[in-house]
């Protein structure tokens, strides 16, 4: 019996296997970049805001704690966002007729919150608690970056699942003592894993990646 396909079949067969194996991990890299890119996970993109508030002038410029205005972010779930109230103790004194703070001004005589957008907004279904990770001594900049370097805010990270699992799997890489929880520029002193595996044992810090511990 003749040979129905010509020999040149077999390499154009086995150049086929191997363009659709290529083609396929190209898509599956282009997809991956697709979900980490800015697009996806708003990283690195500044929002509007209603006012353009500036971490960078009121953090770094003038020194105002994080605390000062997050007022509930070492008892509470949520780090707290601050009332008009907070805002006016100072602009009652300085910036009096600034356009720019119009709405402070507004929100502070009808008593109506500002519509802030929020820029690390976590999915309905995970749990985050912010207290738990201050007392175990995860920096501000750890999650939200120098925000002291910002004039206007945009989220550092992805905040994806494994960026979050990446501290709980080896917490000694982020740890710091607490009484630098809230220190924009600390750097460790010595080794920062030695120090890190210290802090942990000290600390009583679980390497906690069961699913119930933000999926509730």
């Amino acid at each position: 019996m003749s040979q129905v396909f010509h020999p040149s079949m077999n390499v154009l067969s086995k150049l086929s296997i191997f363009g659709a194996l290529f083609l396929l991990a190209a898509a599956a890299w282009v997809f991956g970049a697709v979900v980490r890119s800015p697009w996806a996970s708003d990283a690195t993109v500044v929002r509007s805001q209603p006012v353009p508030f500036s971490h960078q002038h009121h953090v770094s410029a003038i020194g105002i704690d994080c605390r000062y205005c997050h007022t509930a972010v070492e008892e509470s779930a949520f780090a707290g966002m601050p009332p008009t109230q907070t805002c006016m103790t100072c602009h009652r004194q300085i910036w009096l007729d600034s356009p720019m703070l119009e709405p402070v001004r507004e929100s502070f005589r009808n008593g109506r919150s500002i519509e802030w957008t929020r820029v690390h907004d976590l999915p309905g279904y995970v749990y985050f608690n912010h207290s738990i990770h201050v007392k175990k001594g995860i920096g501000c900049v750890t999650c939200h970056g120098r925000v002291d370097q910002m004039p206007l805010l945009w989220r550092e990270h992805t905040l994806f699942m494994e960026w979050c699992l990446d501290c709980h799997r080896e917490p000694e890489r982020y740890v710091r003592p607490r009484e630098q929880v809230f220190s924009m520029d600390w750097e460790p002193s010595g080794d920062p894993i030695e120090l890190g595996q210290r802090l942990v044992r000290e600390y009583r810090i679980d390497r906690l990646t069961q699913c119930a511990t933000c999926h509730r």
